[in-house]
């Protein structure tokens, strides 16, 4: 089976057309993974860029890349006309069974549906939700994006969920519907795991920071912690880098925290990293207001870390019967500290048996073949 997957490039996400080597989404890049280990599929995986780029031919032995040149007219202002008709037309050379689009944050959904091929989207943040949260103005980026995916839904042969909660939104307009969550990426079940965690008690949060991912208001729950007395730091890792008035608000509350000693910010971590400070931390808090899925809960519960999490979205599917997984109601902030201070005096125990449950639920060959079987029904092979 030829398969097409149209995603993002995070070469354009940050500008970094200088780098030779494609980057792709934590979901997609995994969902590869799990391709690469299938003898039965051909994937080529194509992305739009602003900028011209150097790129390998191959990223896997059945995976080739094409990057496609697409100037700065082509993309939201003109609706993605320029993407969607250079897609096309490397489709037209490659000639595959089926186009799955990744997301419909950007141009890929919309490409794959006006692909001319059989087409499915998959959803990994739901853009009518998120234009909703931000009361999004006519014209802004989420309003559109969230019209274009209203748009991509009617047009597509079928969208995959990757939880209950995305299954329901999608619902109203895609022809077809299956279940298939996000995976996780290899290395958080290759690589062992180390539990060894420091002298004192480190939760993490991890995420681009947003409003509503709610850094700042898990930031003002840990200020009440440690005027409780409590002993821990709590460490944010992602991206801070914008002049929002949330992001300028942040960076001066973590700066006060740090001179009192009882949270920091460590940046952009590679996963080697990223997995690094999981394992050395006891616990995470993902405390968001809007969660189409939740990847990060899931690759902490993969490392076996305690989870506080708001019991929305598709955190609520990761969570369903895992050890160490604790749901609190996405608005009671009091409900949170209390939890994380009751498991603080406790002596921060770790689960011992997530990490089992993670690797049967999201590990990259089980997405893989899950993705295989989704294609087949949908082309009646």
């Amino acid at each position: 089976m030829r398969i097409a997957i149209l995603t993002t490039d995070l070469r354009e996400t940050f500008r970094d057309y200088m780098n030779p080597e494609p980057r792709f989404g934590i979901a997609p890049e995994a969902l590869l993974e799990g391709f690469a280990k299938l003898n039965e599929v051909e994937v080529h995986v194509i992305s739009c860029l602003q900028k011209p780029v150097r790129s390998p031919e191959k990223v896997a032995d059945n995976i080739w890349y094409h990057a496609l040149y697409v100037p700065k007219t082509g993309w939201m202002r003109t609706l993605y006309q320029g993407c969607i008709r250079a897609v096309r037309k490397k489709l037209r050379k490659i000639q595959p069974d089926i186009v799955h689009g990744q997301g419909t944050e950007r141009d890929c959904a919309i490409s794959a549906a006006f692909s001319g091929f059989p087409n499915v989207i998959t959803i990994h943040g739901n853009m009518r939700a998120i234009a909703k949260l931000y009361h999004a103005q006519p014209g802004s980026f989420y309003w559109l994006a969230a019209k274009l995916e209203t748009l991509a839904l009617r047009k597509t042969g079928g969208v995959l969920c990757n939880s209950v909660y995305t299954e329901k939104l999608a619902a109203p307009f895609a022809r077809r519907i299956w279940r298939a969550p996000n995976c996780l990426r290899a290395a958080f079940f290759e690589i062992p795991l180390n539990e060894k965690c420091g002298v004192k008690p480190t939760l993490l949060n991890v995420g681009s920071l947003a409003p509503h991912k709610r850094q700042t208001e898990i930031l003002d729950v840990a200020r009440k912690l440690w005027e409780r007395g409590l002993h821990f730091e709590l460490q944010f890792i992602g991206t801070t880098e914008n002049r929002t008035k949330y992001a300028v608000n942040f960076r001066h509350q973590i700066a006060e925290a740090q001179a009192a000693g009882y949270a920091r910010h460590l940046g952009t971590l590679k996963i080697k990293e990223l997995i690094t400070a999981f394992d050395r931390a006891s616990a995470l808090i993902h405390f968001p207001s809007e969660e189409a899925f939740g990847l990060v809960a899931a690759e902490a519960l993969a490392r076996n870390l305690k989870l506080f999490a708001a019991s929305i979205g598709g955190i609520v599917d990761i969570a369903a019967n895992v050890e160490g997984a604790e749901m609190i109601p996405a608005q009671d902030w009091t409900g949170l500290e209390n939890s994380i201070a009751r498991w603080l005096e406790a002596g921060c125990p770790r689960p011992q048996t997530a990490s089992k449950r993670m690797h049967a639920r999201y590990a990259p060959e089980i997405a893989g073949r899950r993705h295989w079987e989704i294609y087949r029904e949908f082309l009646h092979v």
